[in-house]
């Protein structure tokens, strides 16, 4: 309980925390984690994006695969823990959520300022054109036509906007992700392994530029090392039972 009182403490006398969410934050809400036993890539072969681009027969079994994962997504709702740094940012103690998931959460919740580092599942993108559409309608397309869906305005190649094997991160996001963590006081890291690049290195910026970092994971990570609290358990739980001693604080 004294871990929970000081990161409650932390919180209220900082000028705003950064949050950084990784596939546990996720799979509360139900969406099962892509590398675990029972995840996507445990059955499947990942599709690479430069197979993706050369040939029919990888966009079309990358798509077989996102249809089958859409479902997690369509049917998901936020999580307690979603609601609460939700209502965090509203009340000034968190700046904004940087997060490694791909489907949406943290904005269904209510948080204003998210960074995806890998992009959504909730939106199809045109890789010629740029254009964007609803991710439901263009799964909805494929499962009936069993054929990949083309773009609507240039009849170009389509993705989910999601950034796959192979494929560069955003350099955008990155810069923006960079800039939160090295303004930041506090960083609360909950959900991440820690050992997907570039992601991984924010808590270390985060320490070097000054900030204190809690990391809440349900297993132990190689960065715990560098935090300042650890917490091994469910987040939701714990960010419920860090809002209760705000509450009475």
């Amino acid at each position: 309980m004294q871990k929970i009182e000081q990161i409650a403490e932390w919180l209220a006398a900082g000028s705003g925390a950064v949050v950084f969410s990784g596939a546990g934050m996720s799979t509360e809400s139900g969406i099962p984690d892509f590398r675990s036993p029972g995840g996507v890539w445990a059955t499947n072969q990942p599709v690479y994006f430069d197979e993706y681009m050369a040939s029919s027969e990888a966009r079309y079994e990358y798509w077989r695969q996102k249809s089958i994962a859409h479902q997690d997504f369509a049917d998901s709702q936020p999580n307690c823990g979603h609601k609460l740094l939700a209502a965090w940012e509203q009340v000034g103690m968190v700046q904004g959520v940087i997060t490694q998931n791909i489907d949406g959460l943290h904005q269904l919740a209510g948080s204003s300022l998210v960074l995806e580092l890998h992009g959504t599942a909730r939106q199809v993108a045109c890789l010629e054109c740029g254009a964007r559409g609803p991710a439901d309608q263009a799964v909805a397309e494929f499962l009936a036509t069993d054929e990949v869906p083309s773009c609507p305005e240039c009849d170009g190649i389509t993705k989910h906007a999601t950034i796959s094997f192979g494929q560069q991160l955003d350099d955008e996001v990155l810069r923006q992700a960079d800039q939160l963590v090295q303004r930041a006081d506090l960083l609360l890291v909950m959900g991440s392994s820690l050992v997907v690049q570039p992601a991984a290195s924010l808590p270390a910026i985060a320490a070097r530029s000054g900030a204190r970092v809690v990391i809440i994971n349900r297993d132990a990570t190689d960065q715990d090392g560098i935090a300042d609290a650890v917490i091994h358990g469910e987040i939701g739980e714990t960010l419920e039972a860090i809002n209760s001693c705000l509450e009475n604080s």
